[in-house]
């Protein structure tokens, strides 16, 4: 008789109260496959940053991944990211994004780090060191690290707008209750992502609090 078939009369004449107290035992171990993957990695992983070449971050981060695979290091290097944040633009009145790297150059690695992982990752093409002091390299504090990851997190979250407005500037409102009204930039709060427009209403100069996405600058 085959394994399925076995299986399959098994669970018939098995009574209900056995099959129940296995679903107990069973269920909790897959939903905590990836808790117990994650408690197995390696505790001794720091993250470090490492320089190469501008314009070549995503060839060394695929050198690297190879690299890795190659050596049979994945118990010693764990991930490989590259910073980026999502930019939206506009052109012609239409929105574009796009990913940008706000670390250019700059490629971070998490690693358990000792002489043999410093070399093959050293040595990887279009890599040209560690940051760091000396020939020691530094890993990131939890704080530093928690800083990046959160930003990418954000970034992906709320695209950044790539343009710059500056007081005194005319702009279109696009968007909203004022929309196809135009105005002029009072304020600029560039963390924000927001502008205080004066807009001329019934004859009356009037702030109004808009987002970047929501205006657009007058030719």
């Amino acid at each position: 008789m085959k394994s399925g078939k076995k299986a399959e009369v098994l669970e018939q004449l098995m009574p209900d109260e056995e099959k129940q107290e296995i679903l107990e035992t069973v269920a909790p171990a897959a939903e905590g496959g990836s808790i117990a993957a994650e408690a197995l990695r390696n505790p001794n992983m720091k993250w470090y940053i490492i320089h190469s070449y501008s314009g070549f971050e995503r060839k060394v981060k695929e050198s690297l991944e190879s690299r890795i695979q190659a050596f049979g290091l994945q118990e010693k290097i764990g991930k490989v990211l590259i910073p980026t944040e999502s930019v939206t633009e506009v052109r012609g009145g239409k929105k574009y994004t796009s990913e940008r790297m706000f670390y250019p150059g700059y490629v971070l690695v998490e690693m358990d780090m000792d002489d043999h992982v410093w070399h093959v990752v050293k040595s990887t093409p279009r890599v040209t060191g560690f940051v760091g002091t000396g020939q020691q390299p530094t890993p990131l504090s939890e704080e530093e690290v928690q800083h990046i990851v959160y930003r990418v997190d954000e970034s992906k979250d709320k695209p950044k707008l790539k343009v710059k407005f500056e007081k005194n500037e005319s702009v279109r409102i696009t968007e909203g209750p004022f929309a196809s009204f135009t105005g002029i930039v009072d304020e600029v709060n560039e963390d924000r992502e927001t502008l205080k427009v004066m807009v001329t209403i019934f004859g009356r100069s009037t702030p109004v609090e808009l987002e970047f996405n929501q205006v657009e600058k007058v030719a």
